[in-house]
């Protein structure tokens, strides 16, 4: 275990060490192939949404145009981690610098909180095709929807812009070594040899107020939808309605059960094996920006009749 001692009046840490395969350290250019085509289908997956959204003029709907937000915050995920990741696992370069790792750690949590936003604002999207079918486009014109997107991201930065600095504030004069291949707030953090009482009271209001609040709102989203649904007539057209929902159902899935699943693992299942850590760490970052893009290849029709004239 690579480890850097200084005496804590001293000075702090230039650089952290990121971590691969915890103990197997000779094995971690076996896990960079795997890596690297996840990698690659990821920014081609998303690339091909927008392409897609961009030229085919049916595709300029609400709908559409959220997902392409979404596409765009998964490959600002995609390439914030990445590079450090293969970098570790391929290069056995584990040493990342101070300023880096808290610009990287910004980044990471931007896009992290911009995907959330955006899944709430598909979430009352699809509210308001299914209430509103005649109405829909005209209530969530292009300008409600460039708005919409502004806001997402005036409140992520707004958010997590002091994070840099209240790291940057305290003394690093014990270990540096990183649990992950990338940099979070709550990991560098606990590396701090001083009292980081307030870092944790931030970390938890901006928990609270953003990714609570926003599942909060979609399950609200949801309960409306369902009684909107409910409330039609024939049976065939309830189908309709809520077959509309899937693609972003399985989103909001695909975003927060890897969070909760690696939150649960850091606070309950520390006697747990450092591969299911690092496994989970990975599968957190990487799968979600993936994943996204083939759910709504595969669920939405007209995205799927389009990919496939491009390719024929």
């Amino acid at each position: 275990m690579l480890t850097i001692s200084f005496n804590k009046s001293s000075m702090n840490h230039q650089t952290f060490i990121l971590i691969g395969i915890p103990g197997m350290q000779e094995h971690n250019f076996w896990m960079a192939f795997p890596l690297c085509l996840l990698y690659i289908l990821t920014i081609v997956g998303n690339l091909m949404i927008l392409f897609v959204i961009k030229t085919e003029q049916s595709l300029h709907e609400p709908m559409y145009l959220f997902l392409s937000i979404l596409a765009c915050s998964d490959l600002g995920l995609a390439v914030s981690t990445m590079p450090t990741m293969l970098g570790v696992y391929w290069f056995d370069y584990r040493e990342i610098s101070f300023t880096s790792c808290l610009t990287q750690m910004f980044f990471i949590h931007l896009f992290q909180w911009i995907e959330s936003a955006v899944l709430v604002a598909m979430a009352f999207d699809r509210f308001m095709a299914i209430r509103e079918p005649l109405r829909y486009t005209s209530l969530l014109s292009n300008t409600v929807i460039v708005k919409i997107g502004m806001a997402i991201l005036a409140r992520a930065f707004c958010l997590l812009f002091p994070i840099p600095f209240l790291i940057k504030r305290l003394p690093f004069c014990r270990s540096n070594v990183l649990s992950h291949t990338y940099c979070l707030h709550p990991d560098a953090m606990n590396l701090a040899c001083a009292d980081i009482t307030v870092n944790k009271l931030y970390g938890l209001i901006i928990v609270v107020s953003t990714l609570g609040l926003d599942v909060v709102v979609i399950l609200v989203s949801y309960v409306l939808i369902l009684q909107t649904v409910l409330s039609i007539a024939s049976h065939t057209e309830r189908l309709k309605a809520l077959n509309t929902c899937v693609s972003h159902v399985c989103a909001i899935l695909i975003f927060y059960i890897p969070m909760i699943g690696v939150t649960a693992v850091h606070r309950f299942g520390k006697h747990l094996s450092p591969m299911i850590h690092m496994l989970l760490a990975n599968i957190y970052i990487a799968v979600p920006p993936l994943l996204n893009p083939i759910v709504y290849s595969v669920k939405t029709k007209q995205i799927r009749l389009r990919i496939r004239k491009m390719f024929q």
